[in-house]
């Protein structure tokens, strides 16, 4: 009998599960703006999704449908959300652009950041913030503790 992985293939130890008003539009939203490929879905009797998975880049997501009757909620009706999922990419400033074409908010413009990322923030239709960036270059702890105070904070 073959062994179960604790950890299935193609998953992480740490893994987004959305919550979105719409998880079906969320799916189409997630291909157009950051090359998501669908991996499956579940739905209900009623229509909603009650489980689908995503993979942006290397990484899986799951996505639920919201359900009020079961206490889940999107970000939306929530009145937004604490959480940022962060998404690194070869190229931020395409892939900003085209989340922003695809119908996210850019809600801190593409930069270059002290950390050695070239970084930017999106909020997306469905109110999940999101942060992405593309490494341009190392930059030692020392470094960053020196650059911090020019930010202003």
């Amino acid at each position: 009998m073959p062994t179960v992985k604790p950890i299935p293939n193609d998953m992480h130890s740490v893994t987004p599960h959305l919550v979105c008003a719409g998880a079906a539009e969320a799916i189409e939203f997630y291909k157009k703006a950051f090359n998501a490929t669908e991996l499956g879905r579940l739905p209900g009797p009623q229509g909603k999704l009650m489980h689908a998975l995503i993979r942006i880049g290397d990484s899986s997501v799951m996505l639920v449908d919201e359900m009020p009757e079961w206490g889940s909620f999107g970000p939306k009706s929530l009145k937004g959300s604490p959480v940022t999922i962060h998404l690194y990419v070869e190229d931020v400033d395409t892939v900003v652009a085209r989340a922003v074409g695809a119908g996210a908010t850019a809600t801190m413009p593409v930069a270059d950041m002290f950390w050695g990322d070239r970084y930017g923030k999106l909020e997306d239709p469905f109110g999940h913030q999101w942060s992405v960036a593309t490494h341009i270059r190392d930059v030692s702890p020392e470094e960053m503790q020196q650059a911090m105070p020019k930010m202003g904070g």
